[in-house]
């Protein structure tokens, strides 16, 4: 394959790249620079495809472990480490969050929010919460999963924007 097609090749998978990005990262900014990131991994290693190869595999790879690694690189940064006596940075924190409690939610606030959904979106709901899996749900309701699924996304869409409706009572 020569450079040329090899490059053809990948501009035609663009898109299809694009989607793969974006259900990776769930965000179109992050999506953007994985994107980037793989095409230059791609073209600096093109020596390293058989031309005999699937070039859509290689680069979904490629995508796939750059995610992975752009993942780990953002945990590790994300460590704390407080060598202090009684760990006094890490629980210094958690009263920063204490003090501005009043900015939350609470949890009964929120289940009395979710008591006031309708009973198709309410139960499924409650039961995921209560640590049941999609399919057992399915099983439990008599509903099919797909339905599950949709009922339980939608009760997330309505419980945020009933949260961040200012006219909510608290």
């Amino acid at each position: 394959m020569t450079s040329i097609d090899f490059e053809n090749q990948i501009v035609n998978l663009e898109e299809k790249l694009w989607r793969f990005a974006v259900s990776l990262t769930l965000n179109r900014d992050q999506a953007k620079d994985l994107l980037q990131d793989t095409i230059l991994k791609a073209f600096a290693n093109r020596k390293q495809f058989a031309n005999d190869s699937n070039l859509r595999a290689w680069m979904y790879t490629i995508m796939k472990n750059t995610f992975i690694n752009n993942y780990r690189r953002s945990v590790r940064q994300q460590t704390t480490l407080d060598a202090t006596k009684n760990l006094y940075f890490l629980n210094q924190s958690r009263l920063i969050y204490a003090q501005e409690s009043d900015a939350h939610y609470t949890a009964m606030e929120i289940n009395k929010l979710i008591d006031e959904l309708e009973e198709d979106f309410k139960v499924p709901f409650k039961l995921l919460l209560e640590g049941y899996k999609y399919k057992e749900i399915s099983s439990k309701l008599g509903l099919k999963i797909g339905t599950v699924k949709s009922r339980i996304f939608f009760t997330r869409k309505k419980l945020m924007d009933l949260l961040d409706d200012p006219m909510v009572q608290k």
